[in-house]
């Protein structure tokens, strides 16, 4: 659980960090040839695990301020740099930055690598960003609602965010996704047992949250959703029953503020 000077955050940046050195999936940076691609107009990134996210979605790259929220890695930052975009990534990990640096520096753009907890105040003005890019990943932090706030905060009026999430789905199961062995909500914070199990395990500390929590909290945060989609787990038992276990949500601030009339 969490100790004096040490908290589930940081527990969670440590187990990615293994992970990353053991070839994470989603802490292999891309290639110098995927890079030029996008340069050229070809490319893809993904919010979740295996639906490319619609073209679109986005907002006109050239010179767009775009925050990756515990994005780093080197995926997705490097070919928004590509397509004309001013970068800026925030990640706990360690080993995911120094990813995210390293691909700036092999290609010739800059970017602002940040570390930070994702659970506290992000540390950026108000409305400093056009859009924010957040991958699947709040599932490593207890409560959604202070996450979706701070995005709007620092969003431009009209700004967008496009956020891959876990509905829950995946934490009843276990690893053989064939029996249903865990009650809803998983959270390890509150079982010792299970805290204890998720260390072992080498998964780090890992919420399940709700539609209700994921979707719902877009809307008490002020943001109006414009589209989203379903995916699975890419692999797996669910998978292959093509059991939609993600949501991506295309959400977006307001140019009027909340309460104002048309």
């Amino acid at each position: 659980m969490e100790t004096a000077g040490h908290s589930y955050t940081e527990t969670n940046a440590q187990t990615i960090d293994r992970w990353v050195e053991s070839g994470w999936e989603w802490g292999c940076p891309i290639s110098h040839d995927v890079y030029v691609q996008a340069q050229s107009g070809e490319w893809d990134v993904v919010l979740t695990p295996t639906k490319p996210v619609p073209h679109g979605w986005f907002l006109p790259f050239h010179r767009a301020r775009i925050l990756g929220l515990a994005s780093g890695g080197g995926q997705q930052m490097p070919i928004f740099a590509a397509l004309g975009a001013e970068c800026t990534v925030l990640d706990y990990s360690e080993k995911q930055l120094e990813s995210e640096i390293m691909i700036a520096r092999r290609e010739g753009y800059e970017i602002e690598a940040v570390r930070a907890d994702m659970t506290r105040p992000l540390p950026f003005p108000d409305e400093s960003f056009d859009m924010i890019f957040h991958p699947v990943s709040n599932c490593y932090v207890e409560e959604v609602l202070p996450i979706w706030k701070e995005c709007r905060r620092i969003l431009r009026p009209g700004g967008v965010l496009l956020a891959g999430v876990d509905i829950g789905i995946n934490y009843i199961f276990d690893e053989t996704e064939t029996t249903v062995c865990q009650k809803l909500p998983f959270n390890p914070l509150k079982d010792p047992e299970l805290y204890k199990r998720c260390i072992e395990n080498n998964d780090g500390v890992q919420f399940s949250h709700t539609v209700e929590e994921q979707l719902g909290g877009l809307l008490k945060a002020g943001f109006t959703i414009t589209d989203l989609y379903e995916d699975t787990n890419g692999s797996g038992r669910l998978h292959e029953f093509n059991v939609p276990t993600f949501l991506a949500v295309r959400a977006v601030k307001p140019s009027l503020p909340m309460g104002t009339a048309n």
